[in-house]
């Protein structure tokens, strides 16, 4: 329970629930790989959840980027799943690897200057985030993983939001994620209740004060540099996957 207090504090800083870690770290433990996955999406939308009150609070969380994306990736995510059968996943997870790993580099050795974003038009966010989601949901699908981990750099280096705008609206969208990937898995798997209703509370609580810390006492430098180390992690991760 200690560890998933952790990872929910340290990930919700940087706009993710903590599903990147949850999935493998109950596989170590034994979980079997159905009831790993569904615990996993429920921590990681708890965590986002508890995260995004207070981002909503503080009026970090720009919806205009947000509705579009969130609306087309659900749409695209079902058509990813279809194709999974008919691409070379190999070939995919590696490229996926490699594009996470340039982002990583960028978030780390960027400059020390932090662009507080650019004024972009509405439309531009509008059709901006809605190209953003169907290429999130399409991957996200395709792939069976969240979409947190490229939402953060695509709103920042694409549509040019603040880093903590960014990681605030990312948290947004991966409630709506992480909840609706939970409710297609509890149809098909049956769900410790137990263990999760109990791992929620430290997920709650740890994204709580990640969330307070974010908006008060981070940098938007720092934010990036934890960031980035995190996609690194992702992209070994991927790499680790192919071989």
């Amino acid at each position: 329970m200690p560890a998933i207090f952790i990872i929910s504090l340290v990930l919700t800083m940087v706009g993710l629930g903590g599903g990147l870690i949850f999935a493998p770290l109950f596989i170590l433990l034994a979980f079997p790989p159905s009831t790993a996955i569904s615990a996993s999406l429920f921590l990681n939308g708890i965590a986002a959840l508890s995260a995004a009150i207070i981002y909503f609070r503080n009026k970090m969380v720009d919806f205009q980027l947000a509705l579009p994306l969130i609306i087309t990736s659900m749409l695209a995510a079902p058509l990813g799943a279809r194709f999974t059968s008919k691409i070379d996943l190999k070939v995919l997870t590696g490229l996926l690897a490699l594009i996470v790993f340039c982002a990583a580099l960028r978030m780390l050795l960027g400059r020390k200057t932090e662009c507080q974003g650019v004024k972009v038009g509405f439309w531009r966010k509008a059709v901006g985030s809605g190209a953003i989601g169907l290429s999130i949901g399409f991957i996200g699908g395709l792939l069976g993983i969240g979409g947190g981990v490229f939402i953060v750099p695509l709103l920042i280096y694409v549509l040019k939001a603040p880093t903590k705008t960014a990681a605030a609206t990312s948290i947004f969208i991966v409630v709506f994620s992480s909840f609706s990937g939970f409710i297609g898995h509890i149809a098909m798997t049956p769900v410790d209740w137990r263990f999760i209703l109990l791992a929620a509370c430290f997920s709650f609580a740890g994204a709580q004060i990640g969330s307070r810390l974010m908006v008060t006492k981070i940098k938007p430098m720092m934010i990036k540099r934890i960031f980035g180390i995190i996609l690194l992690l992702f992209a070994f991760r991927l790499i680790i996957k192919i071989l």
